[in-house]
């Protein structure tokens, strides 16, 4: 369900009725306890958060903090909030909770001292809550004053209220920047965004104690759920893009390429022009860009060499330029690329077009568009690439994708499997998780679904723990080869009870599939859990609606299996070293030990 199509008065009114809707959704729903700690009434932010959240496919339950208790919850660990043990706590607070603003006779001194003050006053408490609860922090930053004393002085003059909420924000992203699980939810972007006046009408906090207008409340909670959905993996990761009258104006086939209107020659050219800008930053943050237009390939090509194009033919890693359906063209796209179509934004001007895609990929993401020059605001808002965490492997993921296309034609001009992994060079690396590591890790058992046995989520505190436990084995394997370094690709954690060790996560991206990794990992496995006097191992298969794939992953590695109830789940075992007889591989592990 596209929550985007309704209006804030809709979901407010209706939150109940679409509540029971998004509930009957076929999904495999995410669990997790969110706690909201209010400095102003938080009632209907948490009703809205819960929508945005269950339509990203996470089902949450909810602690609320009394009326303005939000420090009194965070230090003194209320009985209430300790019991519910939260994944996610989100504090959400607004410039009524600033404590003292500065006076329009305070020397500099003094407002530098009211500036630590406040800071401290937060920070103290994103400390207590950090080690209570282990567990992510989301912090809004504030909104601009309703009104400014000093008018455009305000933002100058150390004694202003915009000038201390300016330097207030940026202590608070600062500390974000050196907190790996700290947030900020930019209430100062925000309540801009929507119009500072309407944002913070007076009304609705002197009726209802709400620090914003109720209409606004949908667009915070939906804010907060995308930090959220990101942070548990549940982000986009390409574009699908059609070309006429998407990427510029007019229909190459017709108009011929010199004739389409891209480019700063005219208004209309010039939309697109930004809009193909637009797109193309998006690669900075590894998310990749693909085509798939009803199209003869060699116009659509033509259409992209047009001079007047931010984007060039070499900016997409898939182009499916045919006439074939567009849905079957995006299964089979996904595929090509081991990614689920859901993965997938999906834009194209032609309604028609995106209803059918909405109807074969309910999960997917399919914008509205109107008119070109707002095809930016239609994407930009929905939060699809939300950035949590940006790591290396990130910001080279198109130079994967594209080193991968690579592989894929290298294999087509081999008639033997074995020979072509040969070919490819592959060097592996399997150590216990590091530090450098962690971040990736995390990442990995949040957005890897199909490759992936248990389906545990973990966050970076949470893999740094299982990291520095000796009742653990943790390995992370990198792999790379002649065409270039797929970084951290799998991942193996296992928990030792005396000489028995069970196996609670092993994932893989798909992206390496069937090239060895998994039997490289299980040698690697099998030798650490060997020099740790573990004689049998545990795997466990819990099924979901995406990991069919790894249903007899076991057998293959030579378990047997033990248990399966009427869900699927299955238990296996392995006597270690006797029963494990390891696989001819094309893959070096560990060159640089060996």
């Amino acid at each position: 369900m596209d929550l985007n199509t309704y209006t804030p008065e809709t979901l407010l009114r209706k939150y109940k009725s679409l509540r029971r809707e998004l509930f009957a959704q076929e999904t495999q729903w995410l669990d997790k306890r969110i706690a909201i700690l209010g400095g102003s009434t938080t009632t209907d932010i948490r009703k809205m958060l819960e929508l945005y959240l269950l339509s990203y496919g996470i089902r949450a339950k909810f602690y609320e903090s009394e009326y303005g208790q939000y420090w009194q919850d965070a230090m003194f660990k209320t009985p209430e909030l300790t019991e519910f043990q939260p994944d996610i706590i989100f504090i959400h607070t607004s410039n009524r909770n600033i404590t003292s603003f500065p006076q329009v006779g305070d020397t500099k001194e003094t407002v530098n001292a009211l500036l630590q003050e406040e800071y401290a006053h937060f920070s103290a408490m994103w400390e207590k809550l950090s080690v209570d609860y282990c567990c992510p922090i989301i912090q809004n930053n504030f909104e601009y004053p309703y009104w400014r004393l000093l008018g455009n002085a305000d933002a100058v003059l150390e004694q202003g209220k915009v000038h201390f909420l300016t330097c207030l924000n940026l202590m608070f992203a600062e500390y974000a920047q050196a907190h790996p699980n700290f947030y900020l939810n930019d209430l100062n972007w925000l309540s801009a965004n929507y119009g500072l006046e309407a944002w913070s009408d007076p009304f609705y906090w002197h009726m209802y104690k709400y620090a914003l207008a109720l209409p606004a409340i949908p667009r915070l909670a939906q804010s907060v759920a995308n930090i959220i959905k990101s942070i548990y993996g549940k982000n986009k990761k390409a574009f699908a893009l059609d070309l006429d009258n998407t990427l510029w104006g007019g229909v190459v086939g017709d108009d011929g390429p010199e004739n389409i209107q891209i480019g700063q020659e005219t208004s209309v050219g010039q939309m697109y022009a930004e809009f193909q800008q637009y797109l193309k930053a998006h690669q900075q943050i590894g998310v990749i860009l693909n085509i798939i237009s009803k199209n003869e390939e060699e116009n659509a090509l033509a259409g992209l060499q047009n001079p007047g194009n931010i984007l060039k033919p070499e900016d997409f890693i898939s182009i499916k330029a045919n006439w074939e359906p567009k849905n079957e063209n995006l299964r089979t796209m996904a595929s090509e690329l081991s990614l689920l179509p859901e993965s997938f934004v999906f834009i194209d001007d032609n309604p028609a077009e995106r209803e059918i895609i909405r109807q074969t990929f309910p999960q997917g993401a399919i914008p509205e568009l109107q008119t070109p020059e707002h095809y930016i605001h239609a994407i930009d808002r929905e939060g699809y690439f939300e950035v949590t965490s940006l790591t290396k492997d990130d910001l080279a993921r198109g130079e994967m994708y594209r080193e991968n296309a690579a592989r894929v034609r290298q294999q087509a001009s081999f008639t033997d499997y074995n020979e072509y992994l040969r070919s490819l060079e592959m060097k592996a690396e399997i150590r216990s998780f590091q530090p450098v590591y962690y971040e990736r890790i995390a990442q990995l058992t949040n957005k890897s679904n199909q490759f992936n046995l248990t389906t545990l989520r973990c966050t970076q505190e949470e893999i740094k723990h299982f990291a520095e436990e000796n009742s653990y084995i943790t390995l992370y394997g990198k792999l790379q080869d002649k065409f270039g370094d797929n970084g951290v690709v799998s991942v193996i954690m296992g928990e030792r009870q005396g000489t028995d060790l069970h196996i609670r996560l092993w994932l893989m991206s798909c992206r390496v599939l069937k090239r060895g990794m998994e039997f490289a990992m299980m040698k690697e496995l099998v030798r650490t859990a060997c020099q740790m006097k573990i004689t049998r191992v545990y795997g466990y298969y819990y099924p979901t609606a995406k990991n069919a794939m790894v249903k007899e992953f076991y057998q293959m590695q030579g378990f047997t299996k033990q248990q399966e109830d009427k869900q699927g789940n299955t238990v296996w075992t392995l006597e270690i070293p006797s029963e494990y007889q390891p696989k001819d591989l094309q893959i070096q592990i560990n060159e640089e030990k060996e």
